[in-house]
């Protein structure tokens, strides 16, 4: 399931136009860059007054899910809190819960919420369908993007980024003032706008799938990212022109929490926080360094400590 798939409304599909340039950049909406954790520190090196605290976006408190089939407890306890501005990693171990936790944040029925609670921008997150978490402000990129025959990109995008203007009371854009709003986001993430015309993933390569995916959190604007191993088949090349793409769309008003087996992703997107899971819980969070720690001596010494 892709994931804007997970959450657009149904399409009623329009032939789109030969794509080229904008003639105007009256209405194009450049991505500002920075990340909060890195303004915070300079001001305070400057000897400045200190910001205001941070506010928290997401916050998850004891909360378990199990397979909807089967039952199987998959989360066991769970708390987390990501703050606006924040880039959080999450690693463990295969079978550790990280992709479970990030589609019961989505609200993807194959899991289902047996306790605790889990607050994003102020709202119940679990009473909320998926649409509306979209709508909301909540992105997930997956690890694997399936195809959508028939369904162009620019189709695709456009009526997902109206579905969310509307609902936040947005006008929605005509598609003449999208491709305006649309191109520098294409540049953000080095992206030829041929894939435009072309179906939804349809022949790309890992590369591309997950270009197309960082495009469409760009496209929708959303306030909290779920990277769901993004790195994962990238070449390095690939893998440095993704993790550009993502740090061109951090800005000090929304958050990434990104999942991953390497630290090599953290080298190119610096986390604020890294979180280890183990058995659908997080037994350890820290700096970047514990990623390095990881790297160096494997899970067995964090398992123990």
């Amino acid at each position: 399931m892709a994931s804007s798939a997970l959450f657009s409304p149904p399409l009623s599909l329009s032939r789109t136009s030969t794509i080229s340039a904008p003639r105007s950049s009256k209405d194009s909406i450049f991505l500002p860059r920075g990340r909060l954790p890195s303004l915070r520190l300079a001001a305070a090196s400057a000897g400045g007054s200190p910001p205001p605290p941070a506010k928290p976006f997401l916050h998850v408190e004891d909360l378990r899910a199990v397979i909807a089939e089967t039952d199987q407890e998959i989360l066991r306890g769970l708390n987390l809190t990501v703050n606006e501005g924040e880039v959080h990693a999450l690693m463990g171990k295969n079978g550790s819960g990280k992709s479970t936790l990030a589609k019961v944040l989505v609200g993807h029925p194959d899991y289902k919420v047996t306790g605790g609670k889990v607050v994003f921008k102020g709202e119940n997150l679990l009473e909320m369908d998926p649409e509306k978490r979209s709508h909301a402000g909540l992105f997930m990129s997956f690890q694997t993007p399936i195809e959508i025959p028939g369904v162009s990109n620019m189709d695709f995008m456009l009526m997902s980024c109206n579905a969310r203007r509307k609902a936040l009371g947005v006008p929605e854009l005509s598609p003449l003032d999208f491709w305006s709003f649309l191109y520098p986001k294409l540049q953000a993430v080095n992206m030829d706008p041929k894939f435009l015309n072309r179906n939804v993933n349809e022949g790309f390569s890992g590369g591309e799938k997950k270009r197309n995916e960082i495009l469409q959190l760009a496209v929708l604007e959303a306030d909290m990212a779920i990277l769901d191993e993004i790195d994962s088949g990238l070449d390095i090349d690939a893998l440095q022109d993704v993790a550009k793409a993502v740090n061109n769309l951090l800005t000090p008003r929304n958050s990434i929490l990104m999942i991953t087996h390497y630290q090599r992703l953290l080298d190119f997107i610096r986390p604020s926080y890294v979180h280890i899971m183990e058995n659908g819980t997080i037994i350890k969070t820290g700096d970047v360094s514990l990623a390095s720690q990881l790297e160096k001596e494997g899970y067995r010494s964090l398992s123990a400590a």
